[in-house]
């Protein structure tokens, strides 16, 4: 497996950029947690969502044993079993809103709601937010059929269950950072509660810094082309920003950002420390925002102009996505449990896990990145403000050819500033704060400074 990263140890320690290489270090406590991801939990989590017939969103709130009601609220029950290991730090609560019909795939007055559980950050001067979802409604052939059998094990049971077993481990550790846990409702009606949330988040402020959507993400193998393999994921990340671009679209061409937004910097974070994690699993970058003509949860929170992913297997099979539970000429259709990959699925879980306590652990961001155009020069200064965070040890520079999909190089310093014998004309540059466990900020490219 190729994996993109040199790590150097000292500010003078320039290599070159043309081969990528691998990061060895792991931080043990991420480590730990990755090692008790579990399939067999997983699979319980996928059992007890499909247990409730239908979770289609216009499907019953009230029904204690059946429906989107019972379903979401059986989710937050999970998160208050997990919350009284954090200490007082987890709330767990289902946000609701009400709908009006739409004239779309909202026919009546519903009662939407996110399950949802907030670990709440140790260090109270750090604001910042990091989120993981998965999507809990589920539907059949007919989008707008609210009572038939829709037990949506893959989608998005999958990625509601990597939402339930990261809120297992991670509520037993402590992180500076806050994360929130939230399986959404609405997807398959049309981003309706990703949209409620990332309205929220964007009115009320949060330092909303990363969201890691997932969505059919436990099967290993495709419909027509007969591919199975469960060691790639896909992640799918926007490259022009969605949110402002009118006002940001020069900027953008001047500085040759076409492929450096916020979404596409964190898709590649995804990647490198997925696979420092993961064994046996390759993620994959999809240049584009999701699949072709295709949207998902994260897809609110882009066009808001916070930083969103989405995690996806790497081949779908539509034999069991969408369709009523049938058997036609001997093929088996339906979203049923029977076939899932909880293997993969618990690769996939890991993936997300060891991101989310990545984030977490990591300090803030460096501030005011800037590389000097004040001469003409094949070197490139580069200087930030330091992170605001209490435990930094230092700073990792990112380098890479403008070719190249993934940074080649991470040279570490503990200064403020660096002088690196690369032209600005045929390289890019970003600037990442470390914990003394080596965690990495999300990286900051630098604007123009003098």
């Amino acid at each position: 497996m190729r994996k993109p990263l040199l790590l150097a140890f000292a500010a003078t320690t320039i290599c070159s950029v043309s081969q990528a290489q691998t990061i060895i270090n792991r931080d043990v406590a991420i480590e730990s947690m990755v090692k008790e991801v579990n399939s067999d939990s997983l699979k319980s989590h996928i059992e007890g969502m499909v247990a409730f017939g239908t979770r289609h969103t216009l499907s019953s709130t009230t029904d204690a044993k059946r429906g989107i009601g019972a379903a979401r609220n059986w989710v937050v029950q999970k998160f208050e079993s997990y919350a009284k290991n954090a200490g007082g730090r987890m709330t767990c609560f289902v946000d609701t809103t009400t709908l009006q019909p739409d004239g779309k795939r909202v026919d009546k007055v519903t009662n939407l709601g996110n399950a949802m559980a907030i670990l709440k950050g140790t260090d109270t001067s750090d604001k910042r937010i990091f989120l993981i979802t998965g999507h809990l409604d589920s539907r059949v052939s007919n989008v707008q059929n609210s009572t038939a059998d829709a037990p949506g094990a893959n989608d998005d049971g999958s990625g509601v269950a990597a939402v339930i077993e990261c809120a297992r481990i991670m509520s037993k550790k402590q992180f500076p950072a806050t994360i929130v846990f939230v399986a959404v409702s609405g997807e398959e009606q049309g981003l309706l509660g990703a949209n409620y949330l990332a309205t929220k988040a964007k009115t009320e402020g949060w330092q909303l810094e990363a969201v890691l959507n997932n969505d059919i993400m436990g099967s290993n193998n495709s419909s027509e082309t007969k591919i199975i393999d469960n060691t790639k994921i896909r992640v799918f990340s926007e490259g022009l920003p969605a949110y402002d671009l009118e006002k940001t679209a020069n900027t953008i061409r001047n500085y040759g950002w076409e492929n450096d937004g916020t979404s596409r910097q964190l898709a590649r974070y995804v990647k490198e420390v997925g696979e420092r994690y993961v064994e046996h699993l390759e993620v994959k970058l999809i240049y584009r925002n999701d699949r072709f003509l295709r949207g998902g949860d994260h897809t609110p929170f882009v066009q808001k102009g916070f930083a969103a992913v989405r995690l996806t297997e790497m081949n779908e099979n539509f034999d069991h996505q969408h369709q009523d539970i049938r058997v036609e000429k001997g093929v088996q259709y339906g979203d049923l449990a029977e076939f899932m990959d909880f293997e993969y699925l618990r690769k996939n879980t890991a993936v997300n896990l060891a991101n989310l306590a990545n984030l977490a652990k990591s300090p803030a961001s460096p501030t005011e990145v800037k590389i000097s155009t004040s001469q003409l020069t094949n070197y490139s200064f580069i200087s930030w403000k330091p992170s605001i965070s209490k435990q930094v040890k230092g700073y990792y520079v990112l380098v890479r050819e403008t070719t190249s999909a993934f940074w080649q190089q991470k040279i570490f310093t503990t200064s403020t500033s660096i002088k690196l014998p690369y032209s600005k004309d045929n390289y890019f540059f970003a600037v990442q704060s470390v914990s003394n466990d080596l965690n990495e900020s999300l990286p900051i490219i630098p604007l123009v400074g003098r």
